[in-house]
């Protein structure tokens, strides 16, 4: 059975607390933040203040998707704030190792992420260091796109290449995840589910809890 870890960039912001009680007490696995600094990606969504607030409303694991340049900077003050998972981009960092080490002294699970355009090559260097991949099937910075289908063979790429040497790395894939395809994704080798306006675009309870029967 694969991990349900709702996004919840597309979560009601005005009622965020009682979202995320919603979707964690219908069975999601893990909470999916996105932090976006308007630089790596042209959006802005929240960061360490509103992390640490939704914090004490659940106690799953935050995992934490920093799409932002240069997330060393900060990676003691996500750890303050709550973050389990810190998510880092290949694309973002000058010295991605030094990076993934420093998530893994905080005392965090470090992660890797690659854009839909950059080659698994890219990530391959840094499998050793990790605790999962997030192959993006979207391009990161917006919520509600369509899923990129070439993206899924990326995760067949990766399922081949962890399992022959790299066991019990997870692979997280996000963007565009909905019932018509998860069970392809996950049948491709996808560990870890993002979903987010097919979570939270209506009944947020019945949304999980289908997810989860399907995955």
């Amino acid at each position: 059975m694969a991990i349900l870890a709702p996004s919840i960039l597309s979560a009601d912001f005005a009622k965020l607390g009682e979202e995320i009680r919603k979707t964690d007490e219908a069975g999601a696995d893990y909470i999916h933040i996105d932090v976006m600094d308007g630089l790596f990606v042209p959006s802005i969504s929240f960061g360490m203040p509103v992390i640490k607030s939704v914090r004490k409303t659940t106690q799953k694991p935050f995992d934490v998707h920093l799409m932002i340049n240069e997330p060393i900077r900060y990676i003691k003050e996500f750890k303050e704030s709550g973050a389990d998972i810190l998510n880092v981009h290949v694309e973002a960092c000058s010295d991605v190792e030094a990076t993934l080490k420093a998530i893994r002294a905080e005392g965090m699970k470090p992660a890797i992420t690659l854009k839909p355009a950059t080659p698994v090559s890219e990530v391959e260097p840094y499998l050793s260091m990790v605790d999962m991949v997030l192959v993006m099937s979207v391009e990161p910075g917006f919520g509600g796109q369509k899923l990129i289908p070439e993206t899924v063979e990326k995760v067949r790429q990766l399922r081949k290449i962890i399992d022959d040497q790299y066991p019990g790395v997870l692979i997280e894939i996000d963007g565009g995840i909905n019932f018509v395809n998860v069970s392809d994704i996950v049948e491709a080798g996808a560990d870890v589910i993002v979903a987010g306006s097919a979570v939270f675009g209506s009944n947020t309870e019945e949304m999980t809890k289908k997810f989860k029967s399907i995955i």
